[in-house]
């Protein structure tokens, strides 16, 4: 039931509209000040608060900002007279949700009340997201007691209430864009946009239209307006994953967005200031892409003003049985099942094991046991083989001829592996050898002409050994 809170020195007014709206099936109370209806509503925390603009002491308007400041989720509406119309269109550009003139219409009363109620549900509701999100994403549930991972905690917690740039730093699979989230959801821009990116999934020439929009008739196929990423995530957070990816044209454009806080539509006229904080990731070294010249060094700089480097899985084993545990309540909880814990042979596996795919590759391992697990624990014959399986897609060994190395071969040997390690994703699989995934798509086009479904091949070939 919605509890509603009517504010009027008049004393039948106030009796007026408290019968209408309990005969509605609200929770009514009334105050005949400002200064009591502030005592009223720290009492029972009402859904809308209905207040005349015009009473003694307290007014409308200052009861308004009272509110604002000491009850986020009540809505506000004013009543008045004709005659101070302007007054209450006031109140609404100060954050009232809407004004009634008297004399009251019923219909108009409860019309507007409902749509009141209905605006207090949504607030409370996106509160509510709000917090699931922040304890989701709190840097104190961070699970890590090894002292790289502490260090990387300590900076998270000393960086996410500024503006400042972050580049996070580590292995495909550490958690890096975890860690940007969390971050963002301990920071004051949290109830503002979190956008991610993976700068290796956006072909090159679809870019600078993904992050920045275009007007229409910006180049063929441009109808309509569209606005980019960058520009949906003002106040907010934007992630740029694979940073290293990003191409040298956007690198320059990306700088100017740092230092000028504004940015241009393809075809647009007129700058658009934003206020946009930046957090990047990598997993490629990006002091050697300097040296090549595939990267910028003064955007380089403007990245890396607080450095937060992730440890592997395999530097932290001592937090594998907190992650595993960690999963295991997620996957229980997704799944419906009621799987109690992991066995001490599957424990010691699981810690033993190097894990060359870091977290996430942990994550699919618990998940995919939780769902095939038959029993009250997980046991080592339930993660024994998905282990041997990353073990063997993980390894490139290959033997050495007698007669020489057909070098072509070769190559089409190691791409293959890559994909298997990969499970078939081929952006993933370039990121294995270090290549980009225009190259990869080609030498694997190139080796592969002649046999279109050599993917699915190499795959079934690698788990028939």
């Amino acid at each position: 039931m919605s509890v509603i809170l009517v504010v009027d020195d008049e004393r039948l007014q106030r009796d007026i509209i408290k019968t209408i709206l309990d005969e509605e099936g609200y929770e009514t109370y009334t105050a005949p000040s400002g200064e009591e209806a502030l005592k009223t509503a720290k009492k029972y925390n009402p859904d809308v608060i209905l207040a005349d603009l015009k009473m003694g002491g307290m007014d409308g308007i200052e009861l308004l900002e009272s509110v604002q400041k000491y009850f986020a989720t009540s809505t506000m509406i004013i009543v008045t007279a004709h005659g101070t119309i302007s007054s209450a269109v006031e109140a609404m550009k100060k954050g009232a949700f809407d004004y009634l003139t008297k004399p009251l219409s019923k219909d108009s009363l409860l019309m507007t009340v409902r749509r009141a109620v209905e605006r207090t549900e949504l607030l409370k509701e996106n509160l509510h997201l709000q917090k699931e999100l922040y304890d989701r994403f709190r840097i104190e549930g961070i699970i890590g007691n090894s002292g790289k991972m502490q260090e990387a905690v300590k900076i998270m917690k000393k960086v996410s209430d500024s503006s400042a740039t972050v580049l996070i730093r580590g292995e495909s699979g550490t958690g890096k864009e975890l860690a940007a989230r969390a971050i963002h959801y301990n920071s004051s821009r949290r109830s503002k946009p979190f956008t991610a990116l993976n700068c290796a999934s956006i072909p090159e020439n679809l870019f600078e239209s993904e992050l920045f929009g275009y007007e229409p008739g910006s180049f063929t196929g441009a109808t309509s307006r569209k606005i980019g990423m960058i520009e949906l995530t003002n106040n907010g957070t934007l992630f740029l994953d694979e940073i290293g990816d990003l191409p040298l044209l956007m690198q320059a454009k990306i700088l100017r967005v740092l230092q000028d806080k504004e940015i241009r539509r393809l075809g647009g006229k007129y700058p658009i200031k934003v206020d946009v904080r930046i957090i990047t990731a990598t997993n490629k070294d990006i002091e050697k892409e300097l040296a090549k010249g595939n990267f910028r060094e003064d955007l380089y700089y403007r990245l890396r003003v607080v450095v937060i480097e992730l440890p592997m899985l395999r530097d932290r084993k001592n937090d594998i049985p907190g992650l595993v545990q960690f999963f295991l309540n997620r996957y229980n909880l997704e799944f419906g099942k009621r799987i109690k814990g992991v066995d001490s042979a599957a424990i010691k596996a699981l810690v033993d094991y190097d894990w060359p795919g870091n977290i996430r590759q942990l994550e699919s391992v618990i998940e995919r046991a939780v769902i095939l697990c038959d029993t009250d624990t997980i046991a080592l014959r339930d993660i024994k083989s998905e282990l041997r399986l990353s073990e063997r897609s993980g390894s490139f060994d290959f033997d050495l001829p007698e007669g020489g190395i057909n070098f072509e071969e070769l190559e089409k040997d190691i791409l293959k592996k890559s994909m298997l390690r990969a499970n078939g994703v081929m952006a993933k699989a370039a990121k294995l050898l270090g290549m980009s995934y225009k190259t990869f798509w080609y030498r694997w086009e190139k080796l592969n002409s002649d046999h279109p479904d050599s993917r699915d091949e190499a795959l079934d070939q690698e788990d028939s050994n």
